[in-house]
């Protein structure tokens, strides 16, 4: 048997203010601070013993995985970084308030671009210029995705990875975001395109998944995290 344990990050100031941030970096607050080390201390109390730690090129999730990891004292562990787990590319709808979307594009439309597996968002007119893709094919980044483009970004990281020290047995950390997340718990549970509209991820309580040697899934835990 293995741990593989999933973790969103803490609120960050987007999602305070109730903004799209997608591959916009933003910090977290300091309730997403205390949520991340809440989340290191509970799994420090299920005595998990990680192999490594995989997040993404965002502040928020690479600040959580940090606090995580030290709050359940395994600080020397490695810690992968990777474009492939960043959230889900919200195209032009990034830094826009969601509220504010609604009022000019409708709830149902919004509702679709949120919550559904292939609508996708409106498109920027060019991929993100930043120093941590420049070694990335230009055609491999995004301008906006859906969930499922966000899926088939993920899947080859996983397989490649993730998979292998799962098989050998070794216990993995992801700290993501709710949409990386969201995607790799459909591929795993697979749960089918309609159904995975009403899966919620929230900031920073771990979903622990105990699999077998074939990386079956026998047990699935979502540790509550106390009050702040």
């Amino acid at each position: 048997m293995v741990k593989l344990v999933l973790v969103r990050h803490g609120e960050s100031i987007a999602n305070k203010d109730n903004v799209y941030t997608g591959w916009n970096d933003v910090p977290l607050t300091n309730k997403g601070k205390h949520q991340a080390a809440m989340a290191g201390k509970l799994l420090n109390e299920e005595k998990i013993v990680f192999n490594a730690v995989h997040t993404s090129v965002l502040e928020r999730a690479i600040v959580t995985a940090n606090i995580i990891v030290e709050n359940c004292h395994q600080l020397w562990i490695p810690i992968y970084k990777t474009w492939r787990l960043n959230e889900r590319h919200y195209g032009a709808l990034r830094g826009l308030n969601k509220d504010y979307t609604r009022q000019v594009y409708g709830k149902k439309q919004v509702a679709l671009w949120r919550r559904s597996f292939y609508a996708i968002p409106p498109y920027l007119e060019k991929t993100d210029q930043d120093r941590r893709y420049a070694l990335i094919d230009p055609k491999s980044l995004p301008r906006a995705e859906s969930l499922a483009m966000s899926l088939t970004r993920i899947l080859p990281y996983w397989q490649d990875e993730i998979v292998p020290q799962l098989l050998q047995g070794k216990n993995q950390l992801v700290v993501a975001h709710g949409s990386t997340i969201r995607a790799i718990i459909k591929y795993l549970e697979k749960i089918s395109d309609t159904d995975i509209n009403g899966v919620e991820v929230e900031n920073s309580e771990p979903i622990i998944y105990t699999l077998d040697d074939s990386l079956n899934i026998l047990s699935k835990e979502i540790i509550i995290k106390k009050s702040i």
